[in-house]
């Protein structure tokens, strides 16, 4: 319907003309006290010579119409599939949609080569700063003092950051390397909780879990990292109180803290990248990346992730490890 109404709008003048002419001849006629039947008959000729070519026009139209939409689906090829141009003016629109595309593959090409050549630098980056954080912990594990836990937090955020930093790098990477297989979500969780048990310990937050005993379709690695986040999240904004990791109806993995909450204009944008809100606000080294690493890892997960929060009284993350989209390797 859309493309009929393009069509008669765009013949819309040429219709008027021919109206126009026949009313012409009929007031002609009129004038000169002619028989109207010499200009109708011709007219009502004319009229259905019009509506067979106008009809034969647009199916011809129609068929080139969806060629070409056709084609937007094929952007690669488009400038050799396009239909033989009928006038000059087309064959210039197609030399100029050539040109066009040409430039588009070589700016596309040269992006691609920029965008290659930092990950290529960051991920050299990435592998590189790992040494220094390596030999200060190994300066730090040599004493045990109050400065010394301290310190160990502090390399353990940088490390989270780095790794934050290759998440986002491979995160739409062809190279993602996703296996899915049954995993014990125990085996997913302990490690995150043994990692930040220095935080529980250091913080007097209390931790509670107790063993699931559950199984998901999903990334083991992927997985880990996303609650890992989590709970880097709920100890960040948790100043006293506790954590509890567990497990809801039908396989919903959550993580609820006690700690500051998320303002209610906060929570439908958490999730988005960059945003890091009133909490960010206060805490100048929020990145409003993590959040936003946990989404999309979950999407490509199949999982889904939200988030639930009264300022004051802390947050709920849930994952709903139920759905799934991929199949396993």
């Amino acid at each position: 319907m859309e493309f009929l109404l393009r069509y008669l709008r765009s013949r819309l003048p040429a219709v008027c003309l021919f109206l126009f002419c026949c009313i012409f001849f009929a007031v002609t006629f009129a004038l000169l006290h002619l028989p109207l039947r010499a200009v109708l008959y011709p007219s009502v000729v004319s009229a259905l010579a019009l509506t067979v070519f106008l009809a034969c026009d647009c199916a011809a139209q129609l068929r080139r119409y969806r060629r070409l939409k056709l084609l937007e689906a094929h952007l690669q090829t488009i400038t050799d599939e396009l239909p033989e141009p009928e006038t000059a003016t087309e064959a210039s629109y197609q030399h100029l949609i050539r040109l066009l595309s040409d430039q588009s593959a070589a700016l596309d090409a040269s992006i691609q080569a920029r965008v290659s050549q930092m990950m290529d630098d960051c991920t050299l980056w990435a592998h590189q700063i790992k040494t220094p954080i390596a030999a200060i912990r190994l300066r730090q594990q040599q004493e045990d003092s109050d400065f010394s836990r301290s310190v160990a937090e502090e390399l353990q955020r940088i490390e989270q950051y780095v790794d934050m930093v290759m998440a986002y790098l491979r995160l739409d990477s062809d190279s993602t390397d996703y296996v899915f297989r049954t995993v014990r979500l125990d085996d997913v969780i302990r490690p995150a909780v043994r990692k930040f048990s220095p935080q529980f310990i250091r913080r007097r937050i209390s931790l509670i879990y107790t063993p699931i005993e559950a199984t998901a379709l999903t990334d083991e690695k992927w997985l880990g990292y996303v609650v890992e986040q989590i709970l880097s999240n709920a100890l960040k904004y948790t100043p006293h109180g506790s954590i509890e990791i567990g497990l809801e109806s039908p396989k919903t993995l959550f993580v609820r803290d006690t700690g500051i909450g998320i303002a209610p204009e906060d929570l439908p944008r958490v999730f988005e990248k960059g945003y890091t809100g009133c909490n960010g606000r206060t805490d100048k080294r929020a990145t409003g990346i993590g959040l936003y690493l946990c989404r999309k890892i979950c999407a490509n997960l199949g999982h889904t992730i939200r988030a639930d929060s009264t300022p004051g009284r802390g947050t709920t993350i849930r994952i709903d490890l139920e759905k799934h989209s991929s199949n396993p390797e």
